[in-house]
């Protein structure tokens, strides 16, 4: 697989942006140049929250200069046998 990146996360686990996930979180207008603030997100996040369902779990960072009104980038990571990946990453309003 094609990684974009792989860092470790706040807890210290592995997470990789693959090629192609990447194409499906540009498939959300704007996320194209993000690339930095989803590593961000993953190192420095506000808040990590699991769901309630499988390995995943959602990381948030705020972005107060964004001009749109989402300023909270969402990136959503699955764990499969102790390995990070980036599902999807989104801008929302508010953090669940």
């Amino acid at each position: 697989m094609d990684n974009i990146f792989e860092i470790p996360d706040k807890t210290g686990r592995r997470i990789k942006l693959t090629r192609t996930q990447f194409k499906h979180v540009i498939c959300h207008k704007g996320m194209e140049n993000e690339i930095e603030k989803i590593k961000d997100t993953l190192t420095n996040p506000l808040k990590i929250v699991p769901h309630e369902i499988g390995e995943l779990y959602d990381y948030y960072n705020y972005y107060k200069d964004r001009k749109k009104k989402a300023k909270f980038l969402q990136v959503v990571v699955k764990y499969l046998n102790g390995n990070g990946f980036v599902i999807t990453a989104y801008f929302v309003r508010s953090m669940r």
